[in-house]
Protein backbone atom coordinates (compact mmCIF):
# COMPACT_ATOMS: atom_id res chain seq x y z
CA UNK A 1 0.00 0.00 0.00
CA UNK A 2 1.77 3.41 -0.98
CA UNK A 3 1.55 5.92 1.32
CA UNK A 4 2.43 8.88 -1.00
CA UNK A 5 2.11 8.17 -4.83
CA UNK A 6 4.07 10.15 -7.74
CA UNK A 7 0.78 10.39 -9.70
CA UNK A 8 2.81 11.34 -12.66
CA UNK A 9 5.36 9.17 -13.54
CA UNK A 10 3.79 6.54 -15.77
CA UNK A 11 2.04 9.25 -17.79
CA UNK A 12 5.06 11.27 -18.33
CA UNK A 13 7.50 8.66 -18.62
CA UNK A 14 8.06 5.12 -20.06
CA UNK A 15 9.27 2.70 -16.99
CA UNK A 16 11.99 0.52 -17.29
CA UNK A 17 13.04 -0.96 -14.66
CA UNK A 18 12.36 -0.47 -10.96
CA UNK A 19 14.33 -0.88 -7.35
CA UNK A 20 13.31 -0.51 -3.37
CA UNK A 21 15.08 1.24 -1.38
CA UNK A 22 15.47 1.93 2.28
CA UNK A 23 15.48 5.78 2.70
CA UNK A 24 16.81 7.33 5.37
CA UNK A 25 14.41 9.76 7.86
CA UNK A 26 14.07 11.50 10.78
CA UNK A 27 11.00 10.78 12.99
CA UNK A 28 8.89 13.41 11.94
CA UNK A 29 9.32 12.75 9.15
CA UNK A 30 8.38 9.20 9.20
CA UNK A 31 4.79 10.49 11.24
CA UNK A 32 4.50 12.94 8.46
CA UNK A 33 4.61 9.73 5.77
CA UNK A 34 2.42 7.67 7.42
CA UNK A 35 -0.18 10.12 7.45
CA UNK A 36 0.11 10.39 3.88
CA UNK A 37 2.00 14.29 4.10
CA UNK A 38 4.25 15.36 1.68
CA UNK A 39 4.62 14.93 -2.56
CA UNK A 40 6.88 13.40 -5.09
CA UNK A 41 6.62 15.88 -8.02
CA UNK A 42 8.92 16.89 -9.68
CA UNK A 43 11.63 14.52 -7.58
CA UNK A 44 14.34 12.66 -8.90
CA UNK A 45 17.33 10.41 -8.04
CA UNK A 46 20.88 10.90 -8.10
CA UNK A 47 24.05 9.22 -7.32
CA UNK A 48 26.84 10.95 -6.67
CA UNK A 49 30.29 9.23 -4.54
CA UNK A 50 28.39 5.54 -4.45
CA UNK A 51 25.97 7.10 -2.97
CA UNK A 52 22.32 7.91 -3.79
CA UNK A 53 19.93 11.00 -2.92
CA UNK A 54 15.92 11.81 -3.32
CA UNK A 55 16.12 15.31 -4.11
CA UNK A 56 12.97 17.64 -4.78
CA UNK A 57 10.97 15.60 -2.84
CA UNK A 58 8.71 17.85 0.24
CA UNK A 59 8.39 15.70 3.31
CA UNK A 60 6.44 18.56 5.57
CA UNK A 61 6.71 18.10 9.75
CA UNK A 62 4.22 16.05 11.05
CA UNK A 63 3.34 18.94 13.87
CA UNK A 64 4.89 21.99 12.33
CA UNK A 65 4.05 23.78 15.47
CA UNK A 66 6.66 21.28 17.21
CA UNK A 67 9.53 21.25 14.59
CA UNK A 68 12.65 22.23 15.50
CA UNK A 69 13.67 25.64 13.86
CA UNK A 70 16.37 24.38 11.52
CA UNK A 71 14.11 21.82 9.55
CA UNK A 72 13.91 22.08 5.60
CA UNK A 73 11.23 19.99 4.53
CA UNK A 74 12.85 19.91 0.60
CA UNK A 75 16.49 18.52 1.72
CA UNK A 76 18.22 15.67 -0.17
CA UNK A 77 17.82 12.15 1.47
CA UNK A 78 19.87 9.33 1.61
CA UNK A 79 18.64 6.14 -0.26
CA UNK A 80 19.63 2.90 0.87
CA UNK A 81 20.43 0.21 -2.30
CA UNK A 82 23.13 -2.42 -2.04
CA UNK A 83 26.51 -1.62 -3.85
CA UNK A 84 25.61 -3.28 -6.22
CA UNK A 85 22.39 -1.88 -7.19
CA UNK A 86 24.08 1.60 -6.93
CA UNK A 87 26.84 0.44 -9.62
CA UNK A 88 24.07 0.11 -11.85
CA UNK A 89 22.19 3.04 -11.12
CA UNK A 90 25.27 5.03 -11.51
CA UNK A 91 25.74 3.79 -14.90
CA UNK A 92 22.04 4.12 -15.83
CA UNK A 93 22.30 7.45 -14.55
CA UNK A 94 24.93 8.35 -17.44
CA UNK A 95 23.08 7.08 -20.07
CA UNK A 96 21.74 9.76 -22.16
CA UNK A 97 17.70 10.22 -22.24
CA UNK A 98 17.38 8.13 -18.59
CA UNK A 99 16.38 9.43 -15.67
CA UNK A 100 15.69 8.20 -11.95
CA UNK A 101 12.61 9.03 -10.24
CA UNK A 102 11.07 8.03 -7.29
CA UNK A 103 7.32 6.08 -7.91
CA UNK A 104 6.04 5.70 -4.59
CA UNK A 105 6.73 5.51 -0.39
CA UNK A 106 5.81 2.98 1.10
CA UNK A 107 5.76 0.83 4.22
CA UNK A 108 7.19 -2.19 4.66
CA UNK A 109 6.65 -3.82 7.82
CA UNK A 110 7.61 -1.08 10.31
CA UNK A 111 10.21 0.32 7.69
CA UNK A 112 9.47 2.91 5.26
CA UNK A 113 10.53 1.95 1.44
CA UNK A 114 11.22 3.95 -1.64
CA UNK A 115 10.04 2.46 -4.93
CA UNK A 116 12.37 4.19 -7.81
CA UNK A 117 12.45 3.60 -11.52
CA UNK A 118 14.71 4.26 -14.26
CA UNK A 119 12.70 5.89 -16.68
CA UNK A 120 12.71 7.79 -20.19
CA UNK A 121 10.64 10.46 -21.19
CA UNK A 122 7.15 10.05 -23.15
CA UNK A 123 7.07 12.38 -26.00
CA UNK A 124 3.80 14.13 -26.62
CA UNK A 125 1.93 11.41 -29.35
CA UNK A 126 2.94 8.67 -26.62
CA UNK A 127 1.07 11.18 -23.77
CA UNK A 128 -1.96 11.40 -26.56
CA UNK A 129 -2.27 7.75 -26.98
CA UNK A 130 -1.91 6.77 -23.36
CA UNK A 131 -4.95 8.83 -22.42
CA UNK A 132 -7.05 7.13 -25.36
CA UNK A 133 -6.41 3.83 -24.25
CA UNK A 134 -7.52 5.03 -20.68
CA UNK A 135 -10.53 6.55 -22.20
CA UNK A 136 -11.31 3.41 -24.09
CA UNK A 137 -10.60 1.29 -21.25
CA UNK A 138 -13.04 3.12 -19.02
CA UNK A 139 -16.12 3.24 -21.98
CA UNK A 140 -15.94 -0.30 -21.76
CA UNK A 141 -15.72 -0.78 -17.81
CA UNK A 142 -19.14 1.38 -18.28
CA UNK A 143 -20.70 -0.39 -20.65
CA UNK A 144 -20.13 -4.21 -19.58
CA UNK A 145 -20.65 -3.35 -15.72
CA UNK A 146 -23.60 -1.44 -15.61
Amino acid sequence: MSLIFNKKVSFDYEILEKFEAGIELLGLEVKSVKAKHGHLDGARVLVRGGEAFLVGASIPAYQPQNTPKGYEPDRNRKLLLTKKELIDLAQIEGKKGLTIVPVSLYQKGRKIKAEIAVVRGKKKYDKRETIKKRDTERDLAREYHI
